[in-house]
């Protein structure tokens, strides 16, 4: 794993077991979603898929449904198979939930819209919250609240990604902002496509990441206190995606100049926070605002 993803920080505080496990699950789900999203070179995209990529990426996606089937009933055939497999058994990992997962991306080869903010939750709780689900396993949990908190943090994960990513995902002909949002705040989809950050964007935006927070507050007031030593890992990630949001807004809402990022050493600092936070007995409120 690359130390320029946002999660490798938070995986540090895990014993090496977790650690490893979680890798695995890690991989393979980023090889689920890149086998769509990398079918074809972003360069290629031209505004979506033409029907041979599309045909390209529900193949591969269907030769992942069968490598997971594999690596559940018999022998797979990838690295990413063959690693996950090692740890089913020991974190009892839900298969549903990868199946969830292969849900979801599939969706992005129907859909490049949605029309309402519940059926973008949908496609939310497939792609990020279900990926939570399995790593709370890893873990570990002793109060069943922490599923709703693993849930919810992952959705405000997913919704702090499509703030960010707009000018990136319109360049490959979706928009993940519900077409009732851009209604409502007057803006249209040609705004987003050219970026321009106009007053209405502006309005549109703040709006996403004030229904992001909201998750975050949701995340933050679900995590039993009997489990915030076991979900560091998660309180981390949660924190330095939080910290993309708040940066988001410090920029005045810019998504559209430069895809921002967390620095490096800040990633670090936040983990080395809340593990210091963490070894003091303290409760994690990184995102509570």
């Amino acid at each position: 794993m690359s130390r320029d993803t946002n999660f490798y920080y938070s995986f540090l505080v895990l014993p090496p077991r977790k650690r490893s496990a979680i890798i695995a699950v890690w991989d393979f789900c980023r090889a689920v979603d890149d086998a769509v999203d990398e079918v074809v070179p972003d360069s290629e995209w031209a505004g979506g898929l033409s029907p041979e990529a599309r045909v390209n990426a529900a193949e591969r996606l269907a030769g992942w449904r069968a490598e997971l089937a594999a690596t559940y009933e018999g022998t797979p055939s990838t690295q990413q198979g063959t690693e996950l497999k090692r740890y089913l058994q020991d974190f009892k990992l839900p298969r549903a939930r990868f199946e969830e997962l292969i849900d979801g991306v599939e969706m992005d080869l129907h859909r490049e819209r949605y029309e309402t903010f519940p059926a973008l939750v949908e496609y939310c709780r497939r792609v990020a919250s279900a990926v939570g689900l399995i790593c709370l396993e890893i873990f570990g949990y002793r109060d069943q609240r922490s599923k709703a908190y693993a849930a919810n943090l992952g959705l405000a994960l997913q919704l702090t990604n499509i703030i960010r990513d707009v000018s990136a995902d319109i360049r490959r002909g979706r928009i993940y902002l519900p077409a009732e949002d851009l209604t409502r705040f007057g803006v249209s989809e040609d705004d987003l496509r050219q970026g321009r950050l106009t007053p209405q964007v502006v309005e549109l935006l703040r709006f996403e990441c004030d229904r992001a927070h909201g998750y975050y507050r949701r995340a933050a007031g679900e995590l039993p206190r009997q489990d915030a030593g076991s979900l560091l890992a998660a309180e981390i990630m949660g924190a330095i995606y939080f910290e993309i949001l708040r940066s988001i807004e410090r920029k005045g809402y810019d998504v559209f100049t430069e895809r921002i990022r967390v620095p490096r050493p800040r990633r670090a600092v936040i983990a080395l926070r809340l593990w210091m936070k963490s070894i003091l007995g303290m409760q994690n409120a990184e995102f509570r605002m």
